[in-house]
């Protein structure tokens, strides 16, 4: 059956098919948050198959997959690439009205202008299809050049040695690809074990000895250095909540030592430890003009079977129903105080957090920058069709919709880039809708510059990447 993704596929007004292909459609793409692998991108990778592209680490569909009654062994165990693809094939039929669906035909028509319904019935020939096409003519670089990607930030741990960046960097490739500093592990000391061995190898890599707060922020300083000389500018930091901070003194000395000794260090202690890390962090961000991101409210890893299994990223997360404002209010407001409040971009995952968020943000802009506090586009599960309407019409009624920096792929797959072109679709048929209705004027220069600015320019004004490396 052939596939209902038309040209004109969610754009429901002539107004938004208008400011759709005369404005936004071709635009480039700046992917400023994503998963992806500098490695992949940096030695040309051609995948084998679309099973390694497509499924392989993506969390998304293995979740669907189980909810289908899909054995474990055709998801991530040793089933060969073909009948795991013949299994989400089985599953696609069964996530209508689930992103998955849309996203799925989406980027099978791009690249591979496949254009009929993936099912287990048509799984074969359109297996082989992709798989000819990814041999002969889609290696990641030309997957990328295929979307019109010019610029993208990877998230990568403190202690890499961003080899892949710079060879990418010296290569004559016009796709800039830069890191982001991503210091989530250095802050989890509930994971003592793990983050006993990070320690380990921030000391290897800043050729340092860590015993005290001081030395590891020293640590942690000099690879933020050399992230900037790297092309690095924006920091990202994944918490289920913002830490309570607090400018009463504590014993941090003897909290970390503790930690060190593998004693028994109470929760409020780590916690505050945590805080001051954080905080200390984001006044060098300011120092160096860096984004700094906080990506809020995700309860990880609920399965523990799985986890032991297969690890973290394994499908096994969701929303969690924490409580944000208070802490986050009470920490932005600190390095305001102190004049320290870089750039900032917060996402949340609960959508009963929107408005929240939303207010939060415009709290703490100062006039230096337009839209220096950003609410993030809609992240994790509230990527989808509703989530974004509802993301984009309460900073329309809370902020300032068009100062907004837009859309982030936050993939591990080098086919996710459809997604963009599916958030410039909705934004289209949202303002498009309103031009029809008499709610907004039909002065389409006008709302496609501002439609430009916000699926492309404003991004790329708002990190101001003009970036000359020093490595």
């Amino acid at each position: 059956m052939q596939t209902f993704i038309t040209e004109n596929f969610l754009l429901q007004t002539e107004a938004a098919r208008r400011l759709y292909f005369d404005h936004v459609q071709h635009l480039p793409i700046i992917d400023y948050h994503n998963h992806l692998s500098p490695e992949d991108i940096a030695e040309n990778r051609k995948f084998k198959t679309i099973t390694e592209v497509w499924l392989n680490g993506d969390h998304y569909k293995w979740r669907a997959m189980r909810a289908n009654g899909i054995d474990e062994k055709l998801i991530t165990g040793d089933a060969d690439d073909y009948e795991k693809f013949k299994a989400w094939a089985a599953t696609v039929p069964y996530t209508m009205r689930n992103p998955l669906y849309h996203w799925t035909h989406l980027e099978l028509k791009h690249p591979f202008n496949v254009n009929e319904l993936l099912n287990e019935e048509s799984a074969e020939k359109i297996y082989n299809q992709c798989n000819e096409l990814l041999q002969t003519k889609y290696s990641v670089p030309e997957i990328l050049m295929y979307h019109k990607v010019e610029l993208l930030c990877t998230t990568d741990n403190p202690t890499d040695d961003l080899k892949h960046h710079q060879q990418i960097a010296q290569s004559n490739s016009k796709l800039k690809v830069y890191p982001a500093f991503r210091p989530d592990i250095f802050l989890n000391f509930n994971e003592r074990n793990e983050w006993l061995h990070q320690l380990q190898l921030l000391e290897q890599s800043t050729k340092s000895s860590i015993n005290s707060p001081d030395d590891f922020l020293t640590a942690l300083q000099s690879r933020i250095e050399y992230f900037h000389n790297n092309g690095c500018r924006l920091s990202d930091h994944g918490l289920e909540f913002m830490p309570l901070y607090s400018t009463g003194i504590k014993n941090y000395e003897s909290i970390f030592s503790d930690l060190l000794q593998n004693k028994n260090v109470l929760q409020d202690d780590l916690d505050s430890l945590k805080a001051y890390v954080l905080f200390e962090l984001c006044k060098l961000y300011y120092s160096k003009n860096w984004v700094q991101q906080f990506h809020l409210g995700a309860m990880r890893n609920n399965n523990s079977r799985l986890l032991k299994l297969l690890g973290r990223d394994a499908g096994t997360d969701s929303i969690g129903d924490y409580k944000q404002a208070g802490n986050l209010s009470v920490f932005l407001n600190e390095l305001d105080k102190e004049n320290k409040l870089a750039k900032t971009i917060l996402y949340n995952l609960n959508p009963a957090d929107n408005e929240v968020f939303a207010t939060l943000a415009g709290n703490f802009n100062d006039g230096s920058v337009a839209g220096k506090i950003q609410w993030g586009s809609a992240w994790w599960f509230l990527d989808q069709k509703d989530g974004m309407e509802k993301q984009l019409n309460a900073l329309s009624n809370m902020g300032l919709l068009s100062r907004f920096v837009g859309m982030i792929t936050d993939s591990r797959s080098f086919l996710s880039f459809s997604r963009h072109d599916y958030f410039r679709r909705i934004l289209c048929n949202l303002i498009g809708n309103e031009i029809e209705n008499g709610e907004l004027p039909s002065d389409f220069n006008w709302l496609g510059d501002v439609l430009t600015g916000i699926s492309y320019r404003n991004a790329k004004e708002y990190f101001g990447w003009n970036i000359k490396l020093n490595t």
